[in-house]
């Protein structure tokens, strides 16, 4: 779906309900001792219901029907059934996020109790363990439909992709949609910087280099630093430019789970690290000027992103004298046209002071911005100032 068209780039929808606590159905006590630890490493403190559930109301072995009287069947937010109990739930409501749980899965049989009370997968430990582990944790974090995660890229040095994603940052953090910014480009300067933010407390990347496996959405968020009503993920004034593409891979996810927007300033270099960026994003901005050796530096760049990104765009950046319009830079560039930033005069100026790119609501780059937000995330309240 084009950018242009009015509609919002395709996205995945998260698993996962609101946050709450799991239901373990099981009276194996191995089995038990497996999810306990496994909930205990997502976080997770979960409800725990053995072959005959204690309610009120009844004393005796009630089967589904107690699982149905109120010991949060329905209104948990993750089920997860022993092998070993799946008879005694087998006439309990159907719901979504229900998992058949157990050791030893090769009993032909265990298929069809998995469909006779509607599981929608079967799980065996320890192979998926970590598998298990992601899902009570979305559940923990509240994990529901992901944020949608833009890349800005420049087609070629000076193109103004880092002022074009901070200013995509902060206008969708002034629509109210939370917003993180991620400064994928260790060379650049630091996104902090351009923000006024360099002495702000909170976390950077080194902090994040040894990240592996997965990462809360919640303590990522909270560890960054907030500016201008949105969080951001910078470089320190160290010498370390490499972050492992593990890491990579990681700390945006967990960014991505919390919904709202991720807005990525991404090198011009495709290594194993951005393409592991590249992989997760909804949508690729290549910022290119409109003259013709920006455009013939821009194909090599577009070439790189296309080879990984789903859904790549050029932002054409003002007109130089004599220099090529938007939609001819586009053609060019065999890659679909997401609009055209006008030159904003005395931004530079409002920059160095301390204002960061974006904050004027009339300037023309807000305006580019604004517009673009309202096309990929659909129709929205005003923007304040």
């Amino acid at each position: 779906m084009l950018v242009g068209g009015g509609g919002r780039p395709a996205r995945a929808v998260g698993a996962g309900a609101a946050g709450g606590r799991p239901l373990i159905i099981t009276e194996d006590p191995l089995l038990l001792d497996d999810l306990l630890r496994l909930c205990a490493a997502a976080g997770a403190e979960p409800h725990v219901r053995h072959a005959v559930p204690e309610q009120s109301g009844t004393g005796g072995a009630g089967g589904a029907e107690e699982v149905r009287g109120g010991v949060g069947w329905e209104s948990a937010p993750l089920v997860l059934v022993g092998d070993d109990a799946a008879r005694r739930v087998r006439g309990a409501p159907r719901r979504d996020g229900v998992f058949l749980v157990g050791r030893e899965l090769d009993d032909p049989l265990v298929w069809q109790r998995a469909v006779e009370i509607g599981a929608e997968e079967v799980l065996r430990l320890p192979d998926a363990e970590s598998r298990l582990v992601d899902r009570i944790a979305d559940v923990v974090e509240g994990a529901g439909k992901p944020a949608l995660a833009v890349g800005v890229i420049g087609g070629s040095g000076g193109a103004g992709a880092s002022t074009l994603a901070c200013a995509l940052a902060i206008r969708a953090a002034r629509a109210g949609e939370r917003t993180i910014l991620i400064d994928g480009d260790p060379l650049g300067g630091g996104m902090d910087v351009l923000l006024g933010g360099e002495g702000a407390e909170g976390l950077r990347w080194p902090d994040f280099a040894g990240s592996r496996g997965r990462v809360g959405a919640g303590a990522l968020e909270e560890s960054l630093p907030e500016l201008h009503a949105l969080r951001v993920l910078s470089w320190d004034r160290g010498e370390r430019v490499v972050v492992p593409p593990a890491a990579m891979r990681s700390v945006l996810a967990a960014a991505r789970r919390r919904g709202g927007v991720v807005v990525v300033d991404l090198p011009r270099r495709v290594d194993e690290a951005v393409a592991e960026v590249l992989a997760q994003l909804d949508l690729v901005l290549i910022v290119v000027p409109g003259e013709l050796r920006s455009v013939a530096a821009a194909g090599r760049v577009a070439a790189g992103v296309r080879m990984v990104a789903r859904d790549v765009r050029v932002v054409v950046r003002g007109r130089c004298p004599g220099g090529l319009d938007a939609e001819t830079v586009a053609g060019l560039l065999g890659v679909p046209l997401a609009g055209e930033v006008p030159v904003e005069l005395g931004l530079p100026g409002r920059v160095a002071e301390g204002e960061p790119p974006g904050a004027q609501r009339r300037g023309a780059l807000a305006r580019f911005c604004d517009g673009f937000w309202q096309r990929v995330l659909g129709a929205a309240p005003g923007v304040p100032a």
